[in-house]
């Protein structure tokens, strides 16, 4: 099973993220990044080394360095990565993130809940979308 790349660097997040995983019952070989530059170095390493890319890439936008957004606008101009599903989550309920994510390539944009319960139904739902429903490229 592929792995499924997070980029979050909040540790409290990531907990709810493997929490939802293990709900969900989707393969978990988590892998995490803490700020933009970080998640795109281990996509072009796995890409130069033509290891299997993630299943799925989850990311905020609001990391530390590189954010979320400059991650996104050079994960999908990037060909060999423009492909990966991705979605945003993140504490932005602004309206420009929002159109900025969906014109830059990102495949949906969630708005992450305060409350932990509503998190990990909102993480499930993801999960169970793109990685049980889904038809997802290889």
């Amino acid at each position: 099973a592929r792995h499924i790349l997070v980029v979050e660097d909040s540790d409290e997040d990531f907990a709810t993220v493997l929490d939802a995983v293990r709900r969900a019952g989707v393969p978990d070989d988590i892998r995490r990044a803490t700020s933009g530059d970080e998640c795109l170095q281990q996509l072009r390493l796995s890409a130069l080394k033509h290891d299997a890319l993630p299943a799925l890439v989850l990311l905020d936008l609001n990391t530390p360095k590189c954010d979320g957004r400059d991650a996104l606008r050079e994960i999908k101009q990037d060909d060999r990565l423009r492909a990966l599903p991705l979605v945003v989550l993140t504490t932005s309920a602004n309206p420009r993130d929002l159109r900025f994510c969906y014109a830059s390539g990102a495949n949906a944009y969630h708005v992450k809940p305060v409350q932990y319960r509503d998190h990990l139904r909102i993480l499930e739902q993801i999960f169970d979308y793109w990685l049980k429903s889904a038809v997802l490229p290889n």
